[in-house]
């Protein structure tokens, strides 16, 4: 007998299924933001509206980041109604970096689940007050950077 998922693989898996619409090929990232086990709003990372995608331009790096995208979690958050962000839970395919982080604390999300570790020099989700942070790993098979 299959057992049933919990809340959190639930939307992780989710976030990797909004993940697979990103249009940068380093990293296929998705977030998704939920407040009372509802989805409020996905995002993934992506290039503006009317301006070219990394899919078809290529990455326009700098500092080894590729600064053509916008983050999921960004697109998460302006899809977003400002209190629907209160007290709710992001989760992302990976760990936010330092200036999404500091974003998803100002928007008041009070817990982020992730999937994937990513490497940062300052990790504001620890140093936040009252925001709980929580690795969840996946096991299946997922897109990976290239």
């Amino acid at each position: 007998m299959q057992m049933r998922k919990d809340w959190d693989r639930y939307f992780i898996d989710i976030a990797f299924e909004v993940g697979s619409r990103s249009t940068c090929p380093r990293r296929f990232v998705g977030a998704v933001i939920v407040k009372d086990k509802k989805i409020k709003a996905t995002g993934y990372n992506g290039s503006p509206p009317q301006l070219p995608h990394c899919l078809d331009e290529g990455c326009l790096m700098r500092d080894n980041h590729c600064v053509r995208t916008i983050h999921a979690e960004v697109n998460a958050l302006m899809e977003c109604d400002p209190e629907d962000r209160i007290n709710a839970t992001i989760y992302v395919t990976d760990r936010p970096c330092a200036e999404c982080s500091k974003l998803i604390i100002a928007a008041g999300i009070t817990r982020v689940v992730y999937a994937r570790d990513y490497p940062m020099d300052c990790d504001w989700l620890a140093l936040a007050p009252g925001i709980e942070v929580v690795h969840h790993p996946r096991t299946e098979a997922t897109p990976e950077a290239t």
